[in-house]
């Protein structure tokens, strides 16, 4: 892909969240937030689901789940090749990563020659962030305020749209496309299906940072694949802490 060919990688910064339900389970919820629920429930419902079975798959949407956790990756050049740099905001207390994450933005990647990647990030993790960031009244950072911008003015990069070529009829997951390009991935870690439970169940937000860091990484040898690039050894990869 030429015009990924002609981009200045460190100026891209690659990224992934976690998400999960407001509440731990139907049930508990306020009884204003069960009627609300109750209506996109019935839309989401599959094989007579109940509004209580849906609730399972609330973190998906803003209005009714939570960030706990924003991955981000940025690439440096290393010798011949590339180091990635991979950092982790995560907690309880969403405001408080939001609020970290974009001071973030704000103070290292202000500027439009900067861009934002991620897989499905403009279905999901871009607008995601942006609704609740605006939940929490946090003014959005400029790579996230699209307001009145045009398609093409939005600087964000989305390599599910890069592998669709213009085909919108399938979604094609990071993991596929992954196994695809040879890209190895973790055998012995959760997927995204079990992120609510860890959370909520077992209040693992170590282990759901780290899985989120490694799809960071997945996503970022990705890229380079479609660049042309070669691999991304493990020892090319640095880990920094959360604050």
């Amino acid at each position: 892909m030429k015009v990924l060919k002609n981009l200045d990688v460190s100026n891209i910064v690659f990224l992934d969240i976690e998400t999960v339900s407001q509440q731990q389970e139907y049930e508990v919820l306020e009884n204003d937030w069960k009627l609300l629920w109750d209506k996109k429930a019935k839309a989401l419902a599959k094989n007579e689901e109940s509004a209580e079975e849906v609730y399972e798959r609330a973190g998906i949407y803003a209005e009714f789940g939570k960030i706990i956790c924003i991955g981000v990756g940025v690439l440096r050049e290393f010798g011949d090749g590339y180091k990635l740099r991979v950092k982790t905001f995560s907690g309880d207390d969403e405001k408080i990563l939001l609020k970290e994450f974009a001071d973030m933005l704000n103070g290292h990647y202000h500027g439009h020659q900067f861009l934002l990647c991620a897989h499905n990030g403009k279905e999901f993790d871009f607008p995601y962030l942006s609704r609740r960031m605006l939940v929490h009244g946090i003014v959005l950072p400029q790579l996230l305020d699209n307001a009145g911008k045009k398609p093409w003015e939005v600087p964000h990069l989305d390599t599910m749209e890069l592998w669709k070529f213009g085909d919108y009829k399938n979604f094609t997951s990071l993991n596929l496309l992954a196994k695809i390009f040879d890209i190895p991935t973790p055998k012995d870690d959760i997927d995204g299906s079990q992120v609510g439970s860890v959370y909520w169940q077992d209040h693992d937000l170590e282990r759901i940072a780290l899985y989120c860091s490694k799809d960071v990484i997945t996503l970022t040898r990705l890229f380079l694949k479609f660049r042309g690039e070669g691999f991304l050894e493990d020892e090319r990869v640095e880990y920094i802490r959360d604050n």
